[in-house]
């Protein structure tokens, strides 16, 4: 007899659950890890072809080294199906390419729950055309070169992973001459992943414009890989009960890429986020290193990583303080022996639940950066806001942790009177302001127009049409803001701000170089339950100087040159928009029927500017970029061919920081 339901489609799984190394093969070798170390991740369900292939990566396996093509793993075969994938495997290259395509994934997915929005890759844009083309997959090389390095190549939009005969201190967990692969540490592929997912939001920040903004790129990658090791139950729970709870002493969720550094000579890992402090959460120690003295990316951003993990453990401590006292009979103080499972399991959810919400919010605060030339003050700014925003009520001193962790690392935002939480977030624009900014976007219905074009672009919608209607809203706002400026130009008399839009914007639209950056949506569901969509717009603006004048002038203290068409030093300025889409008319109105309100619209709420007009911002900037020690910077990180930049900053990077240890 056949069933009334035999015909009824089967429901889609909404996970793939696959096979990875949770950390890297090395801890399959120590009796205290090996049982922890082979574990699974869930990434979105959806069409896979063999390689493997999806809406957001490409695994190509060509090792150019060996003149190998390795077969491409099918996720989709019924025996990878039935066992979740490939078992872990250090000879097996179809493993390799399942663990960079799970890890990669899983690091998407946590960019995308925090934004609220799909992911782009960073543009194309071909010799032989002006506009931009969509890039819609990363490209991945697990074997890509025979070398101690792995890094995203910003130009080909591909990571590329090495792999090198390791040559260990006697006591490491490595094989002497036994072969390490980069492509199979869940610390590199999540680090260069998101490399490429920052690249894609903030193309500006590979510019090296301070000290702070490549050395921001390699923390905030440092800091995602770091703060996904929470995501693995079984290491957390275990490395909760081997430090007794407390994750201020030596441990391996604290430790980045260990079977690398170990490979390449290390004692240990090529990085911790406990280097630096002796104790995070005592308030430092005479050893501390000095924040402005670091000038080495790497080491400067360990300056930053170290801060964001000691707040992360202050948060841990407050909301385990009560499980501690129960467990202690009120001293807080555990005493000698092992802690019993079931507190060594609420330890465990708390950890990796305070573990989260610190990295979403890191990656919230993206959208609250300038766009250009950001430092490590503006970052901590930027996720105080952003934090602000997303939960009003701090109910567990989240940003108060951050606040004060960042001080302790002798990081300083500029341009505040004080560290409290009011001082540091981004201040909302005046009744003025908000006159003058809403004036550019309220008229002819252009926020209208744009919110159309970024209603679509949600997760699990087509990203390729997401990515075509955030460029048509550009070009809308792009068209419009030029008119409107045109005619402010021509009549300053109508401007509702001394010094006109363009001062509160913090641009010179009587100077060429204007640029619609990127124009894209925010969505958060906020703990009450309440949905917010924001708009992000970012502007900026380049001038072009000769270098020589600008030297001549900067060093005699005359006034600069002009701009110069085909000048060789680039100096750019910009803002960041957050506006509340909430709060837009659904009529549009006129000049005049919007002077005549009572209370302006809060449109805007945000403007987050660095200034082109800024002498001094352009002086440092020069200074930087031109001084004696940063030359020899730009030749170490950038490499130089015939005088030429070349242009694989990370690789470069990467390469320089595993050799120089």
């Amino acid at each position: 007899m056949t069933s009334s339901s035999s015909s009824r489609p089967y429901d889609t799984p909404q996970w793939r659950r696959l096979r990875v190394y949770a950390l890297d093969p090395s801890l399959d070798l120590g009796i205290d890890t090996a049982l922890i170390n082979q574990t699974f991740v869930r990434v979105p369900w959806e069409h896979v072809t063999p390689g493997p292939v999806d809406e957001y990566l490409e695994v190509i396996d060509i090792d150019p080294a060996s003149g190998c093509c390795y077969e491409p793993v099918n996720l989709d075969h019924p025996s990878l199906l039935a066992q979740d994938g490939l078992l872990p495997s250090t000879g097996d290259p179809r493993f390799h390419q399942q663990m960079v395509y799970a890890i990669a994934r899983t690091t998407i997915r946590h960019f995308e729950r925090a934004l609220g929005r799909t992911a782009f890759w960073a543009d194309d844009h071909p010799p032989d055309s002006d506009e931009p083309q969509f890039v819609q997959r990363l490209r991945i090389y697990p074997h890509a070169m025979a070398e101690e390095n792995a890094f995203y190549d910003p130009d080909r939009v591909a990571l590329l992973f090495g792999y090198f005969a390791a040559r260990p201190r006697r006591s490491a967990q490595v094989m002497p001459r036994g072969t390490v692969f980069t492509c199979l540490s869940h610390d590199v592929i999540a680090h260069e992943t998101t490399h490429a997912l920052l690249d894609g939001m903030h193309p500006r920040f590979t510019e090296a414009t301070n000290p702070d903004v490549l050395a921001f790129h390699e923390a905030f990658s440092d800091l995602v890989a770091l703060f996904l090791h929470f995501t693995f139950p079984d290491v957390v729970r275990n490395q909760i009960a081997q430090t007794q709870g407390d994750l201020g002493r030596k441990n391996l969720l604290a430790d980045l890429a260990r079977e690398f550094g170990q490979g390449t000579g290390l004692y240990g890992a090529l990085r911790s986020a406990l280097d630096g402090l002796d104790e995070p959460g005592s308030g430092g120690s005479t050893d501390t290193p000095e924040y402005e003295n670091l000038l080495e990316p790497h080491q400067r951003g360990a300056v930053l990583v170290g801060a964001v993990f000691d707040a992360f453990n202050m948060i841990y401590k407050a909301r385990t303080s009560d499980l501690l006292r129960l467990a202690s009979g009120g001293s807080g103080i555990l005493g000698p022996g092992a802690l019993h499972p079931d507190l060594v399991a609420r330890l465990a959810d708390e950890a990796s639940l305070v573990a989260e919400r610190v990295l979403h919010m890191c990656i919230r605060a993206l959208d609250y950066c300038p766009p250009v030339d950001l430092t490590f003050g503006e970052f901590l700014r930027a996720i105080i806001t952003a934090d602000f925003e997303h939960t009003r009520e701090d109910g567990w001193a989240y940003r108060t942790a951050m606040i004060e962790a960042f001080r302790r690392r002798g990081i300083y935002p500029s341009n505040v009177n004080s560290l409290s939480e009011t001082s540091l977030r981004w201040q909302e624009p005046t009744d003025q302001e908000q006159l003058t900014l809403s004036g550019i976007l309220m008229n002819l219905d252009v926020l209208n127009a744009i919110r159309q074009q970024v209603q679509g672009w949600a997760l699990g919608h087509n990203r390729e049409r997401a990515w075509r209607a955030m460029a048509a809203a550009k070009t809308v706002l792009s068209d419009h803001l030029s008119e409107f400026l045109s005619r402010e130009q021509a009549d300053q008399a109508t401007s509702l701000l001394p010094g006109g839009v363009a001062a509160a914007l913090g641009l010179n639209f009587q100077k060429r170089g204007l640029e619609v950056h990127s124009v894209r949506p925010a969505r958060r569901i906020e703990p009450d339950g309440q949905s917010q969509l924001d708009l992000v717009i970012e502007l900026t603006q380049s001038f072009h100087y000769s270098n020589d004048a600008l030297r001549q002038a900067i060093n005699t203290g005359t006034p600069l040159p002009a701009q110069a068409k085909d000048g060789d030093f680039v100096f750019r300025g910009g803002c960041t928009l957050l506006v509340d889409l909430e709060a837009l008319p659904q009529e549009a109105k006129d000049d005049a029927s919007r002077e005549a309100q009572a209370t302006p619209v809060k449109l805007i709420r945000y403007c987050v500017r660095k200034h082109v007009d800024s002498v001094k911002r352009l002086e440092r900037v020069w200074r930087y970029v031109n001084g004696d020690l940063n030359a020899g910077l730009r030749a170490m990180y950038f490499g130089l061919s015939n005088g030429t930049v070349l242009n694989e900053p990370f690789a470069l990077v990467h390469r320089q920081a595993s050799e120089g240890r």
